[in-house]
């Protein structure tokens, strides 16, 4: 019973960070080691709630009123492709090498969400931009394999090349990394499914959370007229946690 209430709890905490930010196993991760999961298996375990939040976080948004902007899925075609490449290698990842590489690219995120706050807190995308070219589906292509290897983290990043690189506003660019997510995190299962590294029955108990969680995320984002202001101040809460946790301040 204990270990089905901190998988709910702990999901749900989740589902609202990953949907408004990113990062959100900060708290997934640690938990499932916490229960007995192997670094492989939790990693394998975590991407059944980042599925089903993905899922649900995205329909929120659409019924919200985002959309995808003009050639957004190249960005999702070339996150998926990277994510399969990523996943394969996480197999056999070195955990604690992992963590160092995780906390120096979440220190870099740290500075790139504090820079032009006015853009972080735009309430609509430029659309004057053109559609993705080749240097930003090459971009995302390093980041879904980046979220293949392992999902920590990759909620900012995606928000970061999406505000800063291509001008969308946050709503948008939330919308869009979900969509990315959720592509890229089927093939990614499948992986960890062949290599025998998923644990279902705590995978599907987060997910539960993970989902009601994403839902609520997702209406709030939606609906209340401060979204954007809060949703930086948690990116930046959420990366320098992840900091801290990577780089060994606190296990």
């Amino acid at each position: 019973m204990l270990t089905a209430v901190l998988a709910l709890l702990a999901g749900f905490v989740a589902g609202v960070i990953n949907t408004l930010a990113g990062s959100g196993s900060l708290v997934t991760l640690p938990l499932l080691v916490f229960l007995g999961a192997s670094a492989g298996v939790a990693n394998g375990t975590n991407r059944i709630g980042v599925l089903l939040q993905s899922g649900v976080g995205a329909v929120g948004f659409r019924r919200g009123g985002a959309r995808l902007p003009r050639g957004a899925w190249r960005l999702i075609a070339a996150g998926v492709v990277g994510a399969l490449v990523g996943a394969a290698v996480a197999v056999d990842l070195n955990e604690q090498l992992l963590e160092r590489i995780i906390a120096v690219l979440m220190a870099f995120m740290l500075v790139v969400v504090l820079i032009k706050p006015q853009r972080w807190l735009r309430e609509r995308s430029d659309e004057t931009h053109d559609a993705p070219g080749l240097l930003a589906v090459a971009g995302f292509f390093a980041i879904g394999l980046y979220g293949g290897f392992i999902q920590a983290g990759v909620g900012v990043i995606l928000l970061a090349a999406m505000v800063l690189g291509l001008g969308y506003d946050l709503a948008t660019s939330n919308y869009v990394k979900l969509v990315i997510v959720l592509v890229y995190t089927v093939p990614a299962i499948g992986v960890f499914v062949v290599n025998d590294q998923i644990d279902w029955s705590l995978g599907l108990l987060l997910a539960v959370g993970q989902a009601v969680g994403a839902w609520a995320a997702a209406r709030f984002a939606t609906e209340s007229k401060q979204a954007n202001l809060w949703i930086r101040r948690l990116l930046i809460v959420v990366t320098v946690v992840g900091i801290l946790r990577f780089s060994g301040v606190f296990g």
